[in-house]
């Protein structure tokens, strides 16, 4: 299926994304076109299979169970019989869950001045890797970009920075590692009003929810971004990992409880075939997905689009 009106570069990105989640799609939406297929009635067998389906992609217990929900309920006052009508149905389930969230969130693309993005998450989740690639997109989207290495605890996570903010041909503030934080984000943000930046991305400490002291760090540093740019952060980005599965919903749930999440990036979406995660994130959080993570290069970071995904998921070969 080819998706009209758009650009080269966006029928580039939605290549990205079906190549990303063909192992989903292969435990998803083949195994339930192999369930409904030449049968002829919908019953409590067929259902149940689709249940196993549905959660074995990470669709998660409850969302599956409000989309089934819903299919028996049509089935039962008889708007649908054909089993290969429940493709359909479940396709279009999804695709309204996801949609949802994402029109929950707001973006901070028309704040005037200089926007602060924020950068939270656990250790090993791709975060630095993240930055790199968010500071190339801003600038290939001719915006001007300033790093902030505010994760002062890594020893290499500062080294690390400098080397993704090389390729992305972005300057990164920088102290030494056990320097302070937020000492580190005052000079970022001083940086980026005096060099006229328009987005400054601030990297901070892989933290868990349970240590309250680096949540506490992170407190501080939002009130020291507010104070000196009216409005920051104008995004708290989380960055979670689609391998992680289940894992990565329950991270989601304690840091949006605790760090004031805006948007959500879902790293490593090409490594698993449990890429139905988006499914319920959207559901549990109501927090929109920005981008995904599809590869390792510099460019392989892709704005997520709800359309895109569930046609990359059940388009025909």
């Amino acid at each position: 299926m080819k998706l009209f009106g758009k650009s080269e570069k966006q029928e580039g990105f939605f290549s990205k994304l079906k190549a990303a989640v063909a192992s989903t799609k292969n435990n998803l939406v083949a195994k339930i076109e192999d369930v409904v297929k030449g049968e002829k009635v919908i019953d409590a067998e067929l259902l149940d299979d689709l249940e196993a389906i549905l959660i074995g992609a990470d669709i998660g217990t409850q969302t599956t169970s409000e989309i089934l929900g819903k299919i028996r309920s049509q089935v039962s006052r008889k708007q649908v019989n054909d089993p290969e009508q429940l493709r359909t149905l479940i396709k279009g389930e999804l695709r309204q869950i996801i949609e949802a969230a994402n029109e929950a969130g707001t973006t901070s693309s028309s704040i005037a001045g200089t926007r602060v993005l924020m950068v939270v998450g656990v250790n090993g989740v791709g975060k630095t890797t993240t930055i790199g690639k968010l500071a190339n997109l801003h600038t290939q989207q001719g915006e001007k970009v300033l790093v902030c290495a505010a994760d002062t605890f890594r020893a290499a996570a500062i080294e690390q920075l400098e080397v993704w903010g090389q390729r992305a041909g972005v300057a990164v503030i920088r102290q030494k590692t056990g320097a302070d934080p937020s000492a580190v984000l005052f000079d970022a943000m001083s940086a980026a009003k005096s060099r006229g930046i328009d987005v400054l991305i601030v990297d901070t400490a892989g933290r868990l929810h349970t240590k309250s002291n680096l949540m506490a760090e992170l407190e501080k540093m939002k009130r020291i971004a507010a104070r000196e740019i009216p409005g920051a952060p104008h995004d708290v980005l989380l960055i979670i990992d689609a391998t992680t599965g289940q894992n990565g919903l329950n991270q989601a749930r304690e840091f949006t409880r605790t760090a004031g999440v805006t948007g959500i990036v879902l790293t490593k979406l090409d490594g698993t075939a449990k890429g139905g995660i988006v499914v319920p994130i959207a559901r549990e959080l109501k927090i929109p997905i920005r981008y995904v993570g599809v590869g390792e290069k510099l460019d392989d970071l892709v704005e997520f689009s709800a359309e895109q995904y569930i046609e990359s998921l059940f388009e025909s070969e």
